[in-house]
């Protein structure tokens, strides 16, 4: 297959999108040896849960811990060396899948406009800026702009992750109904290379941006904290991952490879790991040393199978957390719920409906 044998509305996506062509090929040719498959997502080695020293937690009020952080914190966001970026890449399939980061999420405001606001809101506290990088994908992007256009809120960076291709179990394309290719968005393991391709690491480099918090739109607890910030910086390592208790949770999880300490994703555990050993798991929000982006990692390519218009189709992914197994890493044990909460995950309308008492809560909270 060339980008010439499509027909010109797929082809546009993928030139628009940064398919790469030699790489998509690459990885095709390893699904159709059987190279990659679900069990090449597992992971080798010993895999054993992490020791009770690996997990720090996120101090209270009244802890001397919390203000000295928090001072910490403060400091770095006055001198405007703190930006967010917040992934928007999503199509929410059990959402009905639409763009969420454009969806009304509490009280008439969407995601995206309640995340922008938390950070604006600490900029007037601060009298400093919080830059903020939107990184989108094919699908998500026009929806995206055009909302950062309404919502009139400052200077938002939006940038887009890449594309590929459904592929057939056996390696094949996979076509739709219409006979068209199927696009998807590989994972936000893009995050590092898309930074740096669309101009957005320099351009928070220029702003003397020093430290970058990334976070899905979905999530509304994952607010910029100055507590969480001084505990990157008092950690002295180049990543800190967010993480929180179980309470019934499935997925990826700090754990030890080898003696080493590392995120793994869900299919990565080895079959039999009794994943109730770790106490806590991944929320998908973490900060970035910004020199820790500007470098290409080789992350693992996921094989995970969709179910499209009735019928299984393969898509390779990466995750940029698993950048952990690469970067000295903070695992910061941070609270659920609450005044504090940093964890609301909403994956369903109903989700969203159970969520309203706290998120109402959370756009109530003062921003410092």
């Amino acid at each position: 297959m060339t980008l010439r044998d499509l027909d010109a509305e797929t082809r546009a996506v993928l030139e628009r999108f940064g398919f790469d062509e030699p790489l998509f090929e690459t990885l095709r040719s390893r699904v159709a040896a059987g190279e990659l498959s679900p069990a090449s997502n597992v992971v080798s080695g010993v895999v054993e849960p992490p020791l009770e020293e690996d997990l720090t937690a996120l101090p209270a009020p009244g802890e001397p811990a919390y203000e000295e952080a928090r001072a910490i914190g403060v400091a770095a966001l006055e001198r405007a060396e703190v930006a967010q970026v917040v992934l928007a890449g999503g199509m929410a399939t059990r959402f009905g899948g639409v763009v969420k980061a454009v969806v009304p999420a509490v009280e008439g405001r969407s995601f995206l406009q309640v995340k922008l606001e938390q950070t604006r809101a600490l900029e007037r506290a601060l009298g400093s800026s919080v830059p903020v990088a939107l990184m989108t994908s094919f699908a998500t992007d026009d929806a995206v702009r055009a909302h950062v256009a309404e919502l009139g809120v400052g200077e938002v960076h939006v940038f887009h992750q890449f594309v590929s291709l459904r592929l057939e179990p056996g390696g094949e394309l996979f076509r739709g109904r219409d006979g068209r290719p199927s696009p998807y968005a590989p994972g936000h393991g893009d995050l590092f290379q898309a930074l740096r391709r669309s101009g957005t690491l320099d351009h928070l480099r220029a702003r003397g941006v020093r430290v970058v918090t990334v976070s899905n739109v979905d999530n509304l607890g994952a607010r910029v904290d100055p507590v969480v910030l001084g505990m990157h910086l008092v950690g002295g390592r180049p990543l800190t991952c967010e993480v929180a208790r179980k309470e019934g949770d499935l997925g990826g999880a700090p754990v030890r490879v080898d003696g080493r300490l590392q995120l793994l994703e869900g299919p990565r555990f080895p079959p039999g790991f009794d994943q109730d050993l770790v106490p806590v798991f991944n929320t998908n929000t973490a900060v970035f040393d910004l020199d820790a982006l500007d470098r290409d990692y080789e992350l693992t390519w996921l094989y995970v199978e969709k179910v499209v218009e009735g019928r299984k189709a393969v898509q390779l992914e990466r995750l940029y957390h698993e950048v952990s197994a690469f970067l000295p890493t903070t695992y910061l044990e941070v609270p659920r719920r609450g005044p504090r909460g940093r964890f609301f995950p909403i994956k369903t309308p109903s989700d969203l409906e159970r969520a309203q008492d706290d998120l109402r809560a959370l756009l109530a909270a003062p921003p410092l």
